[in-house]
């Protein structure tokens, strides 16, 4: 498939290397395109980097930046409507202190809000890169726990997800995420507030 990731840090980076070891098409949509380290990472992958826009012509575009880049990110993506919007971001506040938003509304339905018209599944926001990776590698067994309104994508997301070692676990609607983003800060509180670092994961058990 061809995809594009909005962002190529540790998160949009890790997911641009496991997919195109599995011959995906990589495109990268950064705001500096021409930095050293996205054109090695474009080069390491078999891909491309561009600037944001650049992505509209994927099958499956990674929404891969810090919360507070969200608006600017699929701002300067253009209009989505009909494409399929994977959303592996969690609104976290400054600092580890907690989440922007809960309860009666979540990242994922915000990100929909902001991309009117994308189908828009939340995945790979659960557990951290370093982790993902030790899974791709058969390491350790993880749960992808995703959510959308659109069947059609999260079937195809579910692929993607297992695609990089992960065990899909279709968790309903997007509203879901109010649910898998408190999930996600969870981890982030065990891995490092606790102190169980951050080769740990969730696996649904089915008795």
């Amino acid at each position: 498939m061809r995809i594009g990731i909005l962002g190529a840090g540790n998160v949009g980076g890790t997911l641009g290397r496991l997919l195109a070891r599995r011959g995906h098409t990589i495109a990268f949509g950064v705001r500096e395109p021409g930095r050293a380290a996205i054109a090695e990472l474009a080069t390491l992958t078999g891909g491309r980097a561009g600037p944001p826009a650049g992505v509209a012509d994927a099958e499956v575009i990674v929404l891969a930046v810090p919360w507070a880049s969200v608006p600017d990110a699929l701002a300067a993506a253009g209009d989505l409507s009909g494409k399929i919007l994977v959303d592996a971001t969690n609104p976290l506040l400054g600092g580890l202190r907690g989440l922007a938003l809960g309860t009666d509304r979540s990242g994922g339905e915000e990100v929909a809000r902001l991309a009117p018209g994308a189908r828009v599944v939340k995945a790979w926001n659960g557990l951290g890169m370093q982790t993902l990776a030790r899974v791709a590698a058969g390491e350790l067994a993880a749960s992808g726990f995703l959510c959308g309104d659109d069947a059609a994508a999260k079937q195809t997301v579910g692929e993607l997800v297992g695609e990089t070692g992960l065990v899909p676990v279709d968790c309903g609607p997007l509203s879901a995420a109010r649910m898998l983003e408190p999930l996600a800060f969870l981890w982030i509180h065990l891995a490092y507030r606790v102190g169980l670092g951050p080769n740990i994961a969730f696996f649904l058990h089915r008795g």
